[in-house]
């Protein structure tokens, strides 16, 4: 990919992100007026998702601005990092919060995977840090990766595993949106670990060190777009359900 190409594309995917970011959040914000109060906890929280991520997109794609893709400096890749170990946590207690959950059970989930989500972004925000670009099976980078994917599981599995009969409890309508929640998570979750390796592989499946920073840029982004304002969506469709009954 020619420089400048890459550049404009990871600039244009940051300006989107920016822009949905900041709609979602106006959108969210007025939405919850329009719930029951027991049913604007998780929408408030999506708001808030998208708040944090718009600051960081703002700071995120100054960086890329100022060091034009990182061939004129180090661009800062910790602002990512602040923003998830943020974001995270709150995107796994939407869900919990969302869909009431016995109270005893949610308390449990919600403390015991912001725990998990913490400790995923710190191992993997220490693995990025290394500056290795080829595959080498002991790189400090594969190792904190691998370990940040245990905690990735962990919580995959409480959120689908430890909510599994409350779910059957629940109406048709919301079953079926979690089912296509669930989809939406793990798709948009599964990008980060893929594009979190592609500059340690990328000289090993015939693409340059700068086209796997590139193309990580490329999917930590569309990743962003899809988990937050996204999952935002269906979490404010599951309150709105629950808000009428259903």
């Amino acid at each position: 990919m020619e420089p400048l190409q890459a550049y404009q594309l990871v600039y244009n995917l940051m300006s989107l992100s920016i822009a949905a970011m900041g709609s979602s959040f106006f959108f969210f914000v007025s939405a919850r007026g329009a719930l029951k109060p027991e049913n604007r906890m998780a929408v408030t929280l999506s708001a808030t998702v998208v708040l944090i991520a718009l600051y960081h997109y703002v700071r995120i794609f100054d960086s890329w601005v100022s060091t034009a893709g990182g061939s004129l400096g180090t661009f800062n890749e910790a602002y990512r990092y602040v923003d998830w170990v943020l974001t995270v946590p709150l995107l796994v207690a939407e869900l919990v919060l969302v869909l009431r959950l016995d109270s005893k059970l949610e308390s449990k989930l919600i403390q015991r995977n912001v725990v998990y989500a913490f400790l995923m972004i710190v191992t993997g925000y220490i693995g990025e840090m290394d500056a290795q670009t080829t595959v080498v099976l002991t790189s400090a980078r594969t190792i904190w990766g691998l370990i940040s994917s245990v905690f990735f599981v962990l919580i995959l599995r409480d959120l689908f595993g430890g909510i599994a009969v409350s779910i059957k409890k629940q109406s048709k309508e919301i079953q079926g949106i979690f089912r296509i929640l669930r989809v939406v998570l793990l798709a948009t979750w599964g990008v980060y670990p893929i594009a979190y390796l592609l500059p340690t592989i990328s000289t090993s499946i015939g693409l340059t060190a700068a086209d796997g920073m590139v193309l990580k840029q490329v999917g930590y982004t569309i990743a962003d777009i899809l988990a937050k304002p996204g999952y935002g969506l269906l979490i404010w469709k599951i309150a709105t359900l629950k808000d009428k009954g259903r």
